[in-house]
């Protein structure tokens, strides 16, 4: 399964002491960069060609290496593949990139953004779990592998368009799980016939499924219709919980944004329209209807009263356990490197200080009996 895209365990010494400097990202870069998202996602690709430049050229190459990443694990088919790309990982913060338009242009975006290298690292790790074969018994298990595949995304996109409070990052991660959950429903089928299984095994055998048995012989039935539902109906309590979070926005990223969670969650609207059969046919979100949903994130961004209204009835709930340490990470780095308006205001302070010292000095230096 394409990844839409720990704690310390991945922590190196180039977060500890700072990001080093990286050479702007040339426009080659970017360029290759858009080219993979428009291949690979069709969903994202249409969602970012209503972000600012400033948010969309990032989110390039956040996906690409995203992209790389994963499918350095699918074709690979070797144990050490995530090993791997976590050292890769660590030239990029070290800034030394590997020679390829992806690592360059995310080693600008994340030195550009402090983006912490726990959150690129977790999803490297929820790429190791797929190359070791993981199974997931229960839900929480499979937040768990969401939060590391697709909740890492969600925060990285929030820290790209310059938002860093807790609860924005919370609902972000919100997000982030609904699209991989979705993205879970529409792909057991195709999953299943690469041997992987992503819906919790516990909720299989509730219902009477034997999850190796279908694995061996991908089939479609009530039963297993029932399981999917199940978890699209999780997706979409995750999905309303994070609209508020995109009314948290700045102005200029709502659209695109809105537009993202309006694709996604049609999605599993599409999959319950084809009965929750997600084994026979992949579900696909016609061209016509997309448009329209787009149209309808434009509406809903343009109107500021909506916004006021979404942010009033917000409930400030906390993040999912499995997201928590997402947030950790970004609060602990925020500790260890204070943020650019905190050092301007310094700055500021400490040439108020200097200046009046120096006016002082200059004062007294013309008062009679000082020798001026």
């Amino acid at each position: 399964m394409q990844a839409l895209c720990r704690r310390g365990l991945f922590v190196s010494e180039a977060l500890a002491n700072g990001f080093t400097a990286t050479a702007v990202s040339p426009g080659g870069d970017a360029a290759a960069c858009a080219e993979m998202i428009r291949g690979g996602s069709k969903s994202f690709y249409a969602a970012s060609l209503v972000l600012p430049a400033r948010v969309r050229d990032p989110a390039y190459a956040l996906y690409a290496f995203c992209r790389l990443a994963d499918d350095a694990v699918d074709l690979a088919g070797a144990r050490g593949t995530a090993a791997g790309l976590l050292a890769r990982l660590g030239r990029l913060y070290a800034g030394s990139p590997a020679d390829h338009a992806a690592d360059r242009a995310f080693a600008h975006v994340v030195q550009r953004h402090r983006i912490p290298m726990d959150i690129p690292a977790a999803l490297i790790e929820g790429l190791a779990w797929d190359e070791a074969g993981r199974r997931f018994e229960t839900l929480r298990d499979v937040e768990d592998y969401s939060a590391r595949v697709a909740a890492s995304v969600g925060v990285m996109m929030t820290l790209i368009m310059g938002e860093r409070r807790a609860e924005v990052l919370a609902r972000a991660t919100d997000l982030g799980t609904a699209m991989q959950l979705s993205n879970i429903a529409r792909d057991v089928g195709e999953d299943a016939r690469a041997g992987r299984l992503y819906l919790p095994r516990g909720w299989l055998r509730a219902e009477g499924l034997d999850p190796e048995a279908f694995l061996a012989a991908p089939r479609f039935s009530p039963a297993l219709g029932r399981v999917t539902a199940r978890l699209l109906a999780h997706a979409e309590m995750l999905y309303a919980r994070a609209w508020p979070g995109v009314a948290a926005l700045p102005r200029d990223c709502r659209m695109g944004i809105a537009a993202a969670r309006l694709l996604y969650r049609e999605i599993g609207r599409e999959v319950r329209r084809r009965g929750h059969n997600s084994v026979l046919s992949r579900a696909v979100v016609p061209g016509r209807r997309k448009t329209r949903l787009l149209a309808g994130a434009l509406a809903a961004s343009a109107d500021p009263g909506f916004f006021r209204a979404t942010r009033a009835q917000h409930e400030r709930h906390e993040p999912l356990l499995a997201n928590a340490f997402l947030l950790d990470a970004v609060a602990a780095a925020d500790e260890m490197a204070p943020s650019v308006p905190a050092l301007e205001g310094r700055l500021g302070r400490a040439v108020d200080i200097f200046v009046t010292a120096s006016l002082n000095v200059s004062t007294a230096r013309r008062q009679p009996g000082t020798g001026a």
